[in-house]
């Protein structure tokens, strides 16, 4: 499977209006290549550079369906997706995206897409880190897009 975005190259800047200091809006996502048999789809948005144990989960998105092969940017942050799939509290606590906004240094974002063999089955407000836990063992396939982001101000979030 292949995880692309109109927004960064892999391992390129994350641009600002998908952080904080910017519109803090999703970036457009789009894969291709999915395994047969995929049922549907999970999306895991994480900073394992964050300073705090198990890095920062900025995004979940899971019970994408099989036929769905791209996430619009600015994606709405609500609990239901338009056109199927369900989003998942950040660890800020809030539902959908939250940007990047490392509070120091150049921090790596890792945006993972994995084909599932099911349905998972969470309670609405499951987090971005029980989405992950939950892919465990149904997974067909996977890809990892890379991007970077560091702060240009002084401020942390």
């Amino acid at each position: 499977m292949q995880l692309t975005s109109t927004a960064f190259q892999p391992g390129g800047s994350i641009p600002k209006q998908f952080t904080c200091e910017g519109n803090d809006m999703s970036p457009e996502l789009t894969w291709q290549g999915a395994p047969s048999g995929t049922k549907t789809f999970a999306l895991i948005v994480h900073d394992p550079d964050a300073p705090i144990a198990g890095g920062f989960y900025h995004w979940g998105v899971y019970n994408i369906p099989a036929t769905t092969n791209r996430i619009p940017e600015n994606t709405p942050k609500q609990s239901e997706l338009p056109g199927g799939g369900k989003q998942g509290r950040n660890d800020v606590g809030k539902i959908g995206y939250v940007g990047p906004c490392p509070p120091s240094g150049n921090h790596r974002y890792l945006f993972r897409l994995f084909a599932l063999d099911t349905e998972l089955k969470l309670k609405t407000d499951a987090s971005a880190k029980d989405v992950e836990k939950a892919v465990q063992g149904h997974i067909l396939g996977q890809a990892e897009l890379m991007g970077r982001y560091q702060k240009s101000s002084k401020t942390a979030a």
